[in-house]
């Protein structure tokens, strides 16, 4: 019988509140060797991610987004709403500041093919398993997708 994404998943896995510190957040990230938070409010309900990547911004800085000036009007090279969301990426102090608010999510009943596709397809590296209320329940890595075909061929 096929495996489902229940049967792989790390059940109760290390999540945040939105409102914590982007300091303890990320100790938490390197005290657990993993490379994001889900991040989740009081009721149990996922509101969003903090990946390795949104903490980019927190290292390498801003860039002022190119432009260029035509018949005295400003064009901008890249839009300058995704600029402000960089910016608030790049200053932010708590996890809502700098998490991604939408996030790609699988219920724990889906199979494994399903799943894999849908990472590989997204390019993404976890994906939250919620249930029917948007509860988180779980996570499913590359990694532990990884295993689980490693074992399927003992």
């Amino acid at each position: 019988m096929a495996k489902t994404v229940a049967d792989v998943m790390t059940a109760n896995p290390v999540s945040v509140k939105p409102e914590a510190n982007l300091e303890d957040a990320i100790k938490l990230l390197a005290e657990h060797h993993i490379g994001g938070l889900p991040v989740i409010d009081d009721s149990g309900a996922l509101v969003g991610i903090l990946s390795e990547s949104d903490l980019m911004w927190q290292a390498t800085g801003m860039e002022v987004p190119a432009y260029v000036v035509l018949l005295d009007s400003v064009i901008y090279l890249k839009s300058p709403k995704k600029y402000n969301e960089e910016l608030h990426k790049a200053l932010g102090q708590s996890v809502k500041e700098v998490m991604t608010a939408k996030v790609i999510t699988i219920s724990p009943d889906k199979s494994m093919r399903e799943a894999a596709h849908l990472m590989h397809d997204k390019r993404i590296r976890r994906l939250p398993v919620v249930n029917d209320q948007g509860e988180l329940v779980g996570i499913l890595t590359r990694g532990d997708i990884v295993r689980e075909m490693a074992n399927a061929e003992d």
